[in-house]
């Protein structure tokens, strides 16, 4: 089968390999789409844990295809069956995982990240994951592109989670790539009176409004002042930062309002991940800052739903798409931030 191996720091080579072997508790998954993540170009531009020239890994943690074949031990699902697969396993043991918080496990596993995944034609879905849940069959109006751009939504759901966003709430979303703008799309179908996007992107911020004219774009030297006026002084009740910059985590905590809602959403680089903070902000104003990361299994299927029954549109997420013998000229328009969201296809 053709493989996008990652042998390191930009050293991504399309290969033939040989096809996945599964064993009686095993499903193997013929991929049809495989979206490209900021995870998998902070894998690419700078490599990752047990990547080397040795030991090449696959990519790709947000898929959709179809099952091959199913290990003879394995009820749930038939060969043939269209589904969309959580990356995340946990070893079921843990407080985590019997929580289910598998994503949270400190022995997880996740597909494209510290095994194979989906840059691929074919990928092996393993025991813990047929178990846990992971796979999860789609409606047939559910094309594979959407079903491959769940797994973001369904991060992004985790992150909305924490801060419980409220009828009539105004949120403000710093970072307008697709994780602020379904950060948008998920406030808007909670209620929130006014959805802020503020981006160093000119462009960016464009797109989201020809997206949604629900949205209102700030530049950043405005934005300040236009959340004072518009809120009489008080802030916004809720801050979201969708983008991997410290000083954006410093500033939300001025511009959300008393009793307000932060989420650190984007992760921050190895050497930039101490901020500086004015904590007596969080003390005197009683803000609440919260953190996620990935989700869990039961966030996937909902948010599996909510694009099944077409309460958020992900379809207008995706930019651009690339069959599989492409994916180096994918990665450079990813890497470059062109467009939204760059999705691989595989096979017909």
């Amino acid at each position: 089968m053709l493989a996008a191996m990652l042998y390191g720091p930009k050293d991504l080579r399309l290969e033939e390999i040989a096809d996945p072997v599964i064993n009686e508790n095993e499903v193997l998954l013929e991929v049809k789409r495989a979206a490209i993540c900021g995870t998998d170009i902070r894998m690419y531009n700078n490599g990752y844990k047990g990547i080397s020239s040795t030991t090449p890994r696959i990519l790709g943690h947000e898929l959709a295809g179809v099952i091959k074949e199913v290990g003879k031990n394995v009820t749930k699902y038939q060969t043939g069956m269209r589904v969309t697969v959580a990356p995340n396993m946990g070893c079921g043991l843990c407080r985590q995982c019997i929580s289910g918080n598998t994503h949270l496990c400190n022995d997880y596993q996740a597909l494209g990240i510290n095994i194979n995944g989906g840059f691929t034609e074919y990928v092996k879905i393993p025991e813990s994951a047929v178990r846990q849940g992971n796979i999860s069959p789609l409606a047939d109006h559910v094309t594979f592109e959407e079903a491959a751009i769940v797994e973001p939504l369904a991060c992004v759901y985790n992150g909305f989670l924490k801060v419980d966003i409220k009828p009539g709430d105004h949120v403000l979303i710093i970072g307008a790539g697709p994780i602020g703008l379904m950060h948008a799309k998920l406030a808007k179908m909670a209620g929130a009176s006014k959805v802020i996007m503020n981006d160093i992107s000119e462009e960016r911020m464009a797109m989201c409004r020809q997206i949604d004219d629900f949205i209102t774009t700030v530049r950043t030297e405005d934005m300040k002042s236009y959340i004072h006026d518009i809120t009489d002084g008080e802030g916004v009740e809720v801050v979201i930062t969708a983008c991997p910059v410290p000083q954006v985590q410093a500033n939300a905590l001025e511009l959300v309002a008393i009793n307000g809602r932060v989420n650190f959403f984007g992760g921050l680089a190895k050497d930039k991940e101490i901020v500086p903070i004015n904590t007596n902000l969080i003390h005197y104003k009683q803000i609440i800052v919260t953190g996620s990361t990935r989700s869990s299994i039961l966030q996937y299927r909902q948010a599996l739903d909510f694009v099944k029954h077409g309460l958020i549109d992900v379809k207008s997420l995706i930019s651009a798409s690339f069959p599989l013998n492409q994916i180096d000229a994918a990665f450079d328009n990813a890497t470059k931030g062109i467009g939204l969201k760059n999705v691989i296809t595989v096979g017909s």
